[in-house]
């Protein structure tokens, strides 16, 4: 078998020596050089098989040699290596070419299995497009993070629906709208639709649009979300929300690439890209008979799991750096924080992830005087949010199954000579059922009929509970 040789360029004598000694008892012929203007020669020249190159060298720069490299050699595998660990390298490295973006430090083990599939898989011209604009959507440069960029970067050239699953305030939308804007539909509309925020009856209206006289007040031909959407990405965020109805014709389309609207009989194609978010467990939602599966399975191709900000906290002084940034642009006084004020805010769990930290940022921008903000501050405003929020603060979002297994861990633990006494299953529901109808009488005020299908029971047997348990009903106006 031909020796195949790999073109490295860095001006990190280390790293070359790293990658010469590693490539090379991988059985591959290492050249090596701490420029570009070298590397440049010998791609010029047809030497090399495949390169490896730096961004930042001292005569040039990795990402801009990348075009002359791919038009010169559209067949050349190229891996780019950076320090910049940022999302905007990660996405100009595919766009102008690159096989893989691999951020510093990077596995050895890793970088030799890339560069076995590059070397064993044809590779064709990738297609030009346009340069991508300095401003980042997506801030930190933890490895959490750097995961996120590459897998972002691969699927900017594709059409394939994705799921993003996080916390509430991880950015899952910021996430959609870089897919979107450094993707294949740039030209085309992005739309943004959540699923929670729409009332469950207008859900297939909203999304698919209707007829006039489809249903009361339909007095004029509705335009759907996904008639908007043409030619660009839809953006299903809260999409654990939506109503088995609602899925049932969303299936429909991911399958067939059609739909009818509300009160329409003639199928509507369309060519829109679906990216889908949720806060919730999909898969628990599916045994619990809340979601299709085959739709599951039909939005879950390219799953892509946001971290929480506590899993990266080494991100928390960009995030809060960018913050400021972004204040002063809007006309408030640019500030500063200490080193000991970033270190109060690396300690912080951050509940309510990037979106409670941005707040506080901009907050600290708006109310506070000082130039530079210390630790005492920090300290006092996060204090002051734990208080106003409660034992409950950053858990609005918190499932119900969540929410029952947080008080279940608190209560075993709470018998620390043992367990708790033999019954527990009849006593938990006995405990449950009473607050469960007495609350759900309230938001219904006092509505028994309202009360009974909001709770899946029959109106008798809400009666019957009623005055089993001596819940008492409180009728009000609306």
């Amino acid at each position: 078998m031909t020796e195949h040789v790999i073109l490295i360029a860095d001006d990190d004598r280390a790293i070359r020596t790293v990658l010469e000694q590693a490539l090379g008892r991988a059985g591959y012929d290492v050249r090596s050089t701490d420029n570009a203007s070298t590397l440049w020669r010998w791609v010029s020249e047809g030497e090399g098989d495949l390169v490896i190159t730096d961004v930042v060298m001292p005569d040039g720069n990795g990402l801009d040699l990348l075009p002359q490299m791919r038009q010169t050699r559209p067949e050349l595998p190229i891996l780019v290596m950076s320090a910049q660990n940022n999302m905007m390298t990660a996405i100009k490295a595919a766009e102008r070419g690159a096989y893989e973006y691999l951020p510093k430090p990077f596995d050895l083990i890793e970088l030799a299995g890339v560069v076995e599939r590059a070397l064993s898989t044809p590779k064709s011209a990738v297609q030009k497009s346009d340069d991508a604009d300095e401003e980042m959507p997506l801030i930190g440069r933890s490895a959490a993070m750097q995961e996120i960029y590459r897998l972002l970067a691969r699927l900017m050239s594709t059409d394939l629906t994705v799921l993003i699953s996080g916390e509430s305030g991880t950015g899952k939308e910021l996430v959609a709208l870089a897919l979107h804007d450094y993707g294949k539909r740039k030209r085309g509309p992005f739309v943004a639709v959540n699923m929670a925020a729409i009332p469950r009856e207008l859900i297939e209206s909203e999304l698919f649009g209707h007829e006039k006289g489809a249903f009361t007040g339909a007095n004029n031909r509705g335009v759907g979300r996904f008639e908007q959407a043409e030619s660009g990405t839809l953006f299903l965020d809260e999409i654990g929300d939506m109503p088995i109805e609602a899925q049932t014709r969303l299936l429909r389309v991911l399958q067939q690439g059609e739909y009818t609207t509300v009160g329409g009989r003639v199928p509507i194609r369309t060519d829109v890209r679906i990216v889908a978010a949720t806060n919730r467990n999909l898969r628990q939602l599916v045994r619990q008979g809340l979601f299709r599966e085959d739709l599951f399975y039909r939005l879950n191709v390219v799953p892509l799991r946001l971290p929480p900000l506590r899993d990266r906290a080494e991100d928390i002084a960009d995030l809060a750096r960018h913050f400021l940034g972004l204040a002063a642009e809007e006309g408030l006084p640019l500030k500063s924080l200490t080193p000991e004020a970033f270190n109060e805010l690396g300690q912080y769990p951050w509940p309510g992830n990037v979106r409670e930290l941005e707040n506080l940022i901009r907050r600290l921008a708006a109310l506070y005087a000082e130039d530079t903000i210390d630790a005492g501050v920090i300290r006092s405003e996060l204090a002051e949010a734990n208080a106003t929020s409660g034992d409950f603060g950053g858990l609005d979002n918190e499932s119900l199954g969540e929410a029952v297994e947080r008080h279940l861990n608190k209560y075993f633990a709470a018998h620390t000579d043992g367990l708790p006494p033999d019954g527990l299953y009849d006593r938990i529901l006995h405990e449950i059922e009473r607050p469960l109808i007495s609350i759900s009488l309230e938001a219904t005020r006092g509505n028994q009929i309202k009360a009974a299908g909001l709770l899946g029971l029959n109106r008798n047997t809400l009666r019957k509970k009623i005055r089993e348990l001596d819940i008492p009903v409180i009728r009000s106006g609306k």
